[in-house]
């Protein structure tokens, strides 16, 4: 059923879509409403959307719920799209997985059926392995490192790589710092043992759960719940904000603070649809993501404490763990990734060198 649901939906998306951005991928046209009257806005250097103008939609996945930080940030950069553009582009956001898994989404972002998704490192790092090191275990020392990270440029060159996969990353959302969560508290790698825990689909996430103690099993996020209330699985891995909104705690109420990974989330576009926009749109857009990267870490932040209250409301628990053990644990999966090219070995020193 699910999948039939889920050609249903695409094949929706398909008939309602038009060629647009000059043979790109289709994205679907409408007009925009006659701005408001004294339609000019605040903002000197944004456009009145003009009347009758034709407003493209690039249709955008998302596997989280209308609540989650990156879903918030993306609602206002569509907004602010809308408006510096004069009502030529909307970004539209099916939350809830509407649109498939995040591979699934990956992969109608690549065809060009859909336009954009937010999408796990770990999909990108099977196109390009040196994404791995985004994603490597205790990579990052802070909240500030990582935000540090994804503003300074560090990035630019490695988002660069994969225009020739048909898609183009656009930017890199913080998904916070993921943890252990299972039915009783993890306090070292040997509390794992036997303990079959969900991670991304990814070679460097099944490794390192394997290093940690456990057993690395690959599985999408919508399975995680049914998988662990029928013991398929012992646990999952994720963020607090995550691990509340889907409410695993109902299922796995212990949730360790092993803060193995601060993965990001990779905002991924089409990239003929991209190079399809004017080079002012381009630049618009790209600017927008770099200043809603900043924003999304912000309402992380804000975020964070109210899911950690949803979930002690239900019962769940959040132990703190000394991480050194992990840590120590995780290091040949450090070291077999960066040995892999000079461009993994060199991005991981980079990211490195801006802890300080």
């Amino acid at each position: 059923m699910m999948k039939k649901a889920l050609t249903l939906v695409l094949a929706g998306v398909t008939a309602l879509s038009l060629t647009a951005c000059g043979g790109g991928a289709s994205a679907s046209a409408t007009t925009a409403p006659a701005p408001a009257a004294g339609g000019e806005t605040k903002d000197d250097e944004a456009k009145a959307p003009e009347k009758d103008v034709k407003t493209t939609t690039l249709k955008l996945a998302f596997n989280q719920s209308e609540k989650h930080p990156q879903y918030l940030a993306l609602s206002e950069m569509s907004d602010a799209f809308y408006e510096a553009t004069g009502g030529a582009y909307r970004i539209e956001i099916s939350p809830n997985e509407l649109l498939g898994s995040q591979k699934d989404a990956f992969e109608l972002v690549q065809s060009g059926t859909i336009q954009m998704a937010m999408v796990a490192n770990s999909i990108v790092e099977n196109v390009n392995p040196d994404f791995a090191v985004l994603g490597l275990p205790y990579a990052y020392d802070s909240v500030e490192h990582q935000k540090k990270v994804f503003t300074s440029g560090a990035l630019d060159d490695i988002f660069a790589s994969t225009e020739a996969n048909n898609f183009s990353v656009m930017a890199a959302f913080t998904a916070g710092a993921r943890c252990i969560y299972t039915d009783k508290p993890v306090q070292i790698p040997a509390d794992l043992k036997g303990y079959k825990i969900r991670v991304m689909e990814s070679q460097t996430c099944i490794a390192m759960l394997d290093a940690m103690g456990g057993v690395g099993t690959p599985m999408a996020q919508g399975e995680v719940y049914t998988a662990v209330q029928q013991g398929v699985i012992n646990g999952g891995e994720n963020n607090e904000i995550t691990y509340a909104d889907l409410k695993h705690y109902e299922v796995a109420p212990y949730f360790s603070y092993t803060r193995h990974l601060m993965i990001p989330d990779l905002l991924v576009m089409n990239t003929a649809t991209l190079k399809g926009m004017s080079e002012e749109d381009q630049q618009i857009l790209k600017d927008l993501c770099k200043e809603y990267t900043e924003r999304e870490f912000q309402l992380w932040n804000e975020n964070l404490e109210g899911a950690k209250k949803t979930a002690e409301e239900a019962g769940a628990q959040f132990i703190d763990v000394d991480i050194a053990p992990f840590q120590e644990a995780c290091r040949p999966v450090i070291d077999n990734v960066t040995s892999k090219s000079e461009g993994a070995k060199a991005l991981y020193e980079e990211i490195r060198s801006l802890a300080n």
